[in-house]
């Protein structure tokens, strides 16, 4: 009777390993709000303009009053869930010769909240929104610049997900991000990336989210259910070691930015499919940029978010009427159902990383001329077991996998080395997993 009590909690404890969701995550989009995310949209366009050159001292107007009212909102969070997140302000200063949008020296002031992680405290997963605003002058900081889409909709969706997730728990620390600077040249996220190389701060990824609220296309396209994911395909930082060694073995496609992309793309299909999440192999939009590029550029994972069907009258315009077209990016053109699906997007992948243990440091790849791939990895605290993922190589995604247990080494029998392209996730005892892992070393 005791042996068949212990085979039905190994069972068991297999089974739950092997489970595709974590009911956890509905929770999580059903309690994500479009009335709250509205409400915050709209207190962010009312501060009239919010570029990173306005107004510091009003309490009504410019980007002092609209950065004081985001740590606020943090504050209130943090208050709610007994001082879960630590808010403060990161700043750096920025000269008038770093930029032709810098007309004088200012400071470039973040506004964080971090919610502690219980077992890897210094491992983050970021989401990012940005607080400044422009209007057709990129150096115009005195005319209104509501920015209510561009990017109040996407400082409203990390408030949001910030409310929704300090309810929970996690493994690893969760930073929610509303960087400065990004119209005058993407010095908020710039000043934060470095910060976290000088604390030595282990960052999985930051989600970037700009412009999360708008479904009426300058394309003629309407939809609430697209969006999509923008992701560099290896990073900057990569040497020319690494860079002869995809010539052979390849990999052109599977930097950590694009697993970061794929994971994101994987969690909404399973837990939001009425959603298309649309890869675009592209670190931004053709010749533009947002503020993941400068996590990118000192190694970092990094993606941008963002709906796919774009209006160019209701970005970075004059409030005005002209050929009986209205140009703006005002408060009536928010789709706050969408944002909300969003920010949704946004919490469940969070939540799924935060939950998941680390991901293998090192993967290594053989099985040169021979019928079966060979693969090893280095362990990981935590993790319960492995999948290794594979797919054809010129699949955007990964189609095919198996859970191998909690080995640190398999060989994928019959399975043809030279034909697919293989990666491993560290899974947890509640099976959220990790990123995956391209091979970065060769074994024969």
């Amino acid at each position: 009777m005791k042996k068949n009590y212990v085979l039905l909690i190994a069972f068991l404890s297999v089974s739950f390993v092997f489970s595709q969701t974590d009911t956890r995550l509905y929770d999580i989009i059903n309690s994500v709000s479009a009335e709250r995310i509205k409400n915050d949209v709209t207190i962010l366009a009312n501060f009239g303009t919010r570029h990173t050159l306005s107004d510091t001292v009003s309490q009504t107007r410019g980007i002092g009053a609209a950065r004081r009212w985001i740590k606020s909102e943090f504050e209130k969070t943090s208050a709610s869930c007994n001082g879960c997140l630590e808010v403060f302000y990161q700043k750096n200063l920025v000269k008038k010769e770093e930029g032709q949008r810098i007309v004088r020296d200012v400071w470039v002031v973040n506004v964080v909240a971090v919610q502690r992680g219980t077992k890897y405290p210094n491992r983050y997963i970021i989401m990012s929104g940005d607080i400044d605003s422009r209007v057709s002058d990129p150096n115009n900081y005195t005319s209104d610049s509501p920015g209510a889409n561009d990017n109040a909709s996407g400082m409203a969706g990390t408030l949001e997900a910030a409310r929704v997730l300090s309810n929970y728990q996690f493994e690893s620390s969760i930073m929610y991000v509303g960087l400065s600077g990004e119209e005058q040249g993407l010095f908020g996220g710039k000043g934060l990336a470095n910060h976290a190389k000088e604390k030595g701060w282990e960052i999985i990824g930051i989600m970037n989210n700009d412009m999360i609220g708008n479904i009426t296309g300058v394309d003629g396209v309407v939809s609430n259910r697209d969006f999509r994911i923008f992701s560099e395909p290896v990073p900057p930082t990569e040497t020319e070691k690494q860079r002869r060694a995809r010539r052979f073995y390849g990999g052109e496609v599977d930097g950590i930015s694009r697993q970061l992309a794929r994971y994101v793309h994987k969690t909404t299909q399973t837990y939001m499919p009425e959603m298309n999440p649309m890869m675009v192999y592209r670190l931004d939009r053709f010749g533009r940029g947002g503020h993941h590029r400068p996590f990118n550029d000192v190694g970092f994972a990094g993606i941008r978010i963002m709906e796919a069907h774009e209006n160019y009258t209701q970005q970075h315009q004059d409030i005005r009427v002209e050929n009986g077209i209205a140009y703006g990016d005002v408060l009536e053109h928010v789709n706050f159902d969408y944002a909300k699906k969003l920010t949704a997007v946004n919490a469940i992948n969070l939540a799924s990383i935060a939950w998941a243990p680390p991901a293998p440091t090192t993967v290594e790849i053989g099985g040169i001329v021979e019928p079966s791939a060979k693969l090893k990895w280095s362990k990981v605290d935590g993790a319960a077991g492995y999948k290794i993922y594979w797919r054809d190589t010129t699949s955007p995604t990964w189609d095919n996998h198996k859970f191998v247990g909690n080995v640190t080494e398999f060989v994928l029998d019959g399975i043809v080395v030279d034909n697919f392209f293989f990666g491993i996730a560290a899974v947890g005892a509640d099976g959220h997993e990790s990123p995956v892992v391209f091979p970065n070393k060769v074994f024969r």
